[in-house]
């Protein structure tokens, strides 16, 4: 470990949001009153669509959108009132933000150069973080000179150059390709291991956030819908909303009915055990449904309207009454189309919503 990462692990800070509000009118509020604690040295996710409020919330730690109401707390001091450059907060912008006449250098070296630092210095400090990120031998190319995940990790230099104790990051892998993306997000999970600081990576890409995140913040319409580990937001979700958002393909929501006894579909087939009565949301992952079997489970049945062979497993979507349900299935299983299935539907992989506020009702069927 060397001396940048020890910084900017000693400076690592809690950031703590206490009825934090942005609204550009009386009918235009994009944050409601928002309570939220990030711990230091964590790296947190900000997950939502697109309108969800997530940008203007980092925007809002960072400086660069006033807050409406409230107050932001970074390692003990408020800043909400403070300009950028007195937050202790460094951030990575979508398209880089990189000055195109400058060498990979001079972008690294500028805040370091405005604020005064000596020349030797500035030389010694970026040559450490060039080679962390495996730049040191472009330092004296220009941006236009580099591909994308280059100049992706010259903004991130010039970022933790500053020994910063909160790393802020606003979709900063969305311009990438496929693989591009891959690879950065291993980069930056080993950074984060390395260096400490506390992260807030802003994304609408539930893959960055699952394999990221030591927690997910997940927003819906500028209010929290869930805050917890990845693992606790993919078998725990907390709501309709976020049981559809995560996943690929999302968990079956199906609507039922209880009758004190059982819990049925749309066309009256019972699909679980359940002392409850009124209208319900079930929910179950697709990779949870068995196809024939005798699992602990109830078997309702349903047509197999198509198939999605994706190499290592394939989904498929059947009928079940008024509604459409995914099914993984494993490599090598063959299924005819147009068959009739049998699905068993565990008790254990259940879940259970309000049908009205899509709220999850724990404990419906045991643990999950």
């Amino acid at each position: 470990m060397n001396a940048i990462d020890m910084a900017i692990r000693a400076a690592a800070a809690n950031i703590t949001l206490s009825g934090v509000t942005k609204a550009y009118d009386a009918e235009t509020v994009v944050i409601p009153p928002m309570d939220v604690e990030l711990r230091a040295g964590e790296f947190t996710v900000v997950l939502g669509p697109s309108g969800c409020g997530k940008s203007t919330l980092l925007q809002m730690i960072a400086g660069l959108e006033r807050v409406s109401g409230g107050t932001i707390v970074i390692g003990g001091r408020q800043v909400q009132d403070l300009e950028p450059k007195h937050r202790g907060c460094a951030m990575v912008f979508q398209n880089y933000a990189l000055y195109p006449h400058m060498s990979v250098f001079d972008n690294i070296a500028y805040s370091l150069k405005v604020s005064g630092m000596a020349k030797p210095e500035r030389i010694e400090r970026v040559g450490a973080v060039a080679k962390m990120l495996g730049l040191s031998d472009f330092l004296g190319r220009k941006p236009g000179q580099l591909s994308g995940g280059q100049r992706q990790r010259v903004a991130i230099g010039r970022a933790i150059v500053r020994e910063p104790g909160v790393l802020l990051f606003d979709e900063p892998l969305s311009n990438l390709d496929a693989q591009l993306r891959h690879d950065m997000r291993v980069e930056l999970a080993e950074l984060h291991r390395r260096i400490g600081a506390t992260t807030v990576f802003v994304t609408h890409d539930q893959v960055e956030a699952m394999t990221l995140a030591d927690r997910i913040l997940i927003l819906n319409k500028g209010r929290i819908e869930q805050f917890d580990t990845p693992k606790a937001i993919y078998h725990q979700p907390a709501s309709v909303f976020v049981a559809k958002f995560i996943g690929a393909p999302p968990m079956n929501i199906l609507p039922v009915t209880g009758d004190g006894a059982v819990l049925r579909l749309a066309d009256g087939q019972v699909v679980a055990q359940a002392r409850l009565t009124g209208a319900y949301q079930l929910g179950i992952r697709p990779e949870d449904i068995l196809i024939g079997g005798t699992a602990n489970g109830q078997v309702v049945t349903s047509a197999l309207r198509f198939r999605e062979d994706l190499g290592s497993h394939a989904i498929l979507a059947a009928e079940l009454g008024s509604s459409v349900v995914r099914i993984a299935t494993p490599f090598g299983v063959e299924i005819p189309d147009h068959s009739q299935l049998s699905l068993n539907f565990p008790a254990s992989r259940l879940h259970l919503f309000d049908a009205e506020s899509g709220k999850a009702i724990p404990s419906a069927f045991g643990a999950n």
